[in-house]
């Protein structure tokens, strides 16, 4: 069963888990279980995708329980406005604080601006030797993602070299591969955590939180994130 984190008479907000499709789609044929057939069942009423959340991305999912208000949602989450924070682990010793203005490129061949502004929570050196290195460094972070391109916050830490645990094909290989065989650790460890919007009919500013799921929670305390 999903988790709802909030409901009213026009949308429904739920955790979605690690691996989870929002819909069916053509890139992902293995797929038997959508997060909208899901919640519609669980709730008996008709639900309408409003934004993106990657598979491999938990955290907060917002439906419409209307077209209407599904329309005048899809607006909201364009606003500069609407706040989303989303929390990672990632390689090395993240800066401080980053804003990075880099353009990307879509599946369609079309490059379009990108923008996201990162902040460290906290880092940890482990003596866990890696390559040529006799320790392994990771941070636990923050993203502000202020445009909403796919796979944006993965591509752009990518870019800074300070990729996500867990990612692929964006993310790095021989990481990826030190976590499935000391922890038999795959999923990718990036979580929508926040998302503060203005409600579209009651004019209410809404702050929704999603608590991470178990396995984020487990590797943010073995590599001493707490």
């Amino acid at each position: 069963m999903l988790e709802i984190i909030y409901q009213d008479q026009y949308l429904v907000a739920i955790n979605k888990p690690h691996g989870l499709l929002v819909h069916r789609s053509s890139i992902a044929a293995d797929a038997e279980e959508f997060a909208l057939q899901m919640l519609r069942d669980q709730i008996g009423k008709t639900v309408y995708p409003v934004h993106r959340l990657d598979r491999k991305t938990s955290g907060i999912l917002v439906f419409a329980l209307n077209s209407r208000v599904a329309a005048k949602l899809k607006t909201c989450f364009e606003d500069v406005a609407t706040q989303k924070t989303y929390v990672a682990i990632v390689r090395g010793f993240f800066p401080e604080e980053i804003e990075v203005d880099y353009a990307l490129t879509n599946d369609r061949g079309k490059t379009q601006e990108a923008f996201t502004a990162f902040k460290t929570i906290k880092s940890s050196e482990l003596p866990i030797p890696f390559g040529k290195f006799e320790t392994s460094r990771y941070s636990l972070i923050e993203a502000y993602p202020k445009t909403g391109r796919m796979h944006q916050i993965r591509k752009h830490l990518n870019h800074l070299r300070h990729p996500i645990i867990g990612d692929r094909p964006h993310g790095c290989n021989k990481q990826n591969k030190l976590f499935k065989e000391r922890w038999n650790m795959t999923t990718m460890l990036l979580h929508a955590q926040k998302l503060e919007f203005v409600h579209p009919v009651t004019k209410e500013a809404l702050q929704l939180e999603a608590k991470p799921f178990s396995v984020f929670m487990e590797m943010k305390k073995m590599l001493e994130l707490e």
